[in-house]
């Protein structure tokens, strides 16, 4: 059982009132009974902590804070809370469960912890725009009911030397100090091809410092969550470092209308035309299908319908399409 040492460490954290200091060396002496084979009493030690967690509200974590970065950070790093859960983004099943699983790694951490395992904390995903990137990093944040800490890469990369790189440090001082979810968005800018020819030695230590941040020990085991749409000029040796490569692609048939439904709240579709909405869906992204259809709720609301028909939603779709292929045509070509 619990020895004198941690029996008075547990009395001290009790009466500064440090919850989860006091959790974690109930779930260590839950960890020594487990090694002395007394299992039983290691699983009651364990589901009274995560017992005491759910009722306090506090969920498996160290406290965050939720204070805005201040001082050097301000500026770089930009708080969100996020608002939108795992369930309210249209992903493909596959991607869905190994997001699950990263959220089951991480509400258990302690456990894999004490068997000398770290939870999966090094995410990156790639995919076009649009296609639920960056709201999967705040739904991942909002299940683990984290903060959103974005990582602003216009104000992280300058043009002075080594200024780059220090303030990278300063992001990842900060992720050891403050248990968050810290995207990084459009990553490839940070983490471009070493050999590319357009490189700069300057940018090449930036890399550097980033491959050797990330191998860093997390001791608040805040997730990493990098996304691009240029998965090709990425470094290989970036890689080796993601615990998770996942990819987004185009919604399918299926995905569309689920798109289609959940952004048609509380409005009604009056006798859907599938085939035909999602003919004209095709090649669009999730985020422009689902302004596509909050573009025609609206034009319904305000023309004081309580439905939406086929031919309102295919109007809409087809002026995203216009959009993108506008937009397309403005792309230098080289």
């Amino acid at each position: 059982m619990a020895n004198t040492k941690q029996i008075l460490a547990m009395l001290k954290s009790r009466a500064a009132g440090d919850d989860e200091l006091f959790y974690s060396i109930a779930l260590q002496v839950a960890a020594a009974e487990a090694r002395q084979g007394r299992r039983t009493t290691a699983e009651d030690i364990r589901a009274a902590v995560d017992e005491a967690r759910a009722a306090s509200g506090s969920g498996p974590s160290v406290p965050i804070s939720i204070a805005k970065p201040r001082g050097d950070l301000q500026g770089l790093i930009e708080l969100r809370e996020p608002k939108i859960g795992l369930r309210d983004v249209v992903l493909e099943e596959g991607t869905k469960s190994r997001l699950n699983d990263v959220i089951r790694q991480q509400t258990k951490r302690d456990w894999l912890r004490e068997h000398g395992k770290t939870p999966s904390r090094r995410l990156l995903f790639v995919g076009p725009p649009g296609s639920g990137k960056t709201m999967t990093g705040e739904a991942l944040a909002h299940s683990l009911r984290l903060p959103l800490l974005v990582v602003r890469l216009e104000t992280l990369i300058t043009r002075f030397m080594g200024e780059t790189a220090a303030k990278l440090r300063l992001v990842f001082d900060e992720l050891n100090q403050r248990r968050g979810v810290y995207l990084f968005d459009e990553f490839d800018a940070l983490g471009g091809r070493r050999d590319a020819t357009n490189d700069v030695a300057e940018m090449r230590r930036v890399l550097n410092s980033f491959l050797q941040f990330m191998e860093e020990s997390n001791t608040t085991d805040s997730l990493v969550v990098a996304a691009t749409n240029h998965p090709e000029i990425l470094d290989r040796a970036l890689l080796r470092r993601f615990d998770l490569i996942l990819e987004f692609d185009l919604p399918t048939p299926n995905q569309i209308r689920d798109v289609v439904k959940r952004n048609i709240r509380p409005l009604k579709l009056n006798r859907p035309g599938w085939k035909s909405i999602e003919s004209a869906a095709s090649g669009l992204s999730q985020s422009e299908i689902a302004r596509a259809t909050e573009d025609a709720a609206k034009m319904a609301i305000l023309e004081e319908r309580n439905s939406i028909s086929t031919t309102d939603l295919i109007f809409n779709l087809t002026n995203r399409s216009k959009m993108q292929k506008i937009f397309s045509s403005q792309i230098p070509r080289h």
